[in-house]
């Protein structure tokens, strides 16, 4: 019911963007939007030089970590063992940097989705994509996550509007972090 309250405004004043735009382009503008909304969150809430030194630490404490298997030395094991707490707890530490932004940015970004798909002119998109496209991009990740779709027809190379959004995503959320110096989040 609350959420029916924000359908109307929303509606009322994306839909004359979603027709002058189209909703293929609209899904574009979406992307660069949430991709430099949690860029932000991340380039603001994240010390990315502390960020930075501990993955770099949690690398060597890896590495060191299969040489003392590879060597079987059970003295290097158990010295590996008492120093594996002490990086738990740096571990620790770079998921409650990741988490912070992710605080932020959830919350309105479900509320896009929801709405996305709640939208009648944006809910049935599907783009067509060229076959080289089609299975570069997507036959490798068919498996994890194909769910037969009612709007596309069967065979077609198409994706709906998650699909395009996602693809849309990478990019940008790689030019952003490249253009704010944000570091990346993996290594856990």
């Amino acid at each position: 019911m609350i959420l029916d309250a924000l359908w109307g405004p929303l509606n009322m004043a994306l839909d004359p963007f979603i027709n002058y735009l189209g909703p293929i382009l609209f899904i574009v503008v979406v992307a660069v939007v949430v991709s430099l909304l949690t860029t932000v969150a991340q380039k603001l809430f994240v010390d990315q030089d502390r960020l930075m030194y501990l993955q770099k630490e949690m690398k060597e404490f890896q590495q060191e970590m299969m040489e003392a298997r590879k060597s079987n030395d059970p003295q290097a094991l158990e010295k590996m063992q008492k120093k594996q707490m002490e990086f738990m707890n740096k571990q620790k530490e770079m998921m409650t940097m990741s988490f912070k932004p992710m605080i932020v940015t959830m919350l309105p970004i479900l509320l896009i989705f929801w709405w996305i798909s709640q939208n009648a002119l944006l809910n049935h998109l599907i783009v067509y994509l060229p076959s080289v496209a089609y299975y570069v991009l997507l036959v490798p990740l068919f498996h994890m996550f194909y769910h037969p779709s009612p709007w596309v027809p069967a065979g077609a190379m198409a994706i709906e509007w998650l699909g395009w959004y996602i693809l849309c995503t990478f990019g940008l959320s790689f030019l952003f972090r490249k253009l704010l110096g944000v570091k990346s989040g993996g290594g856990m």
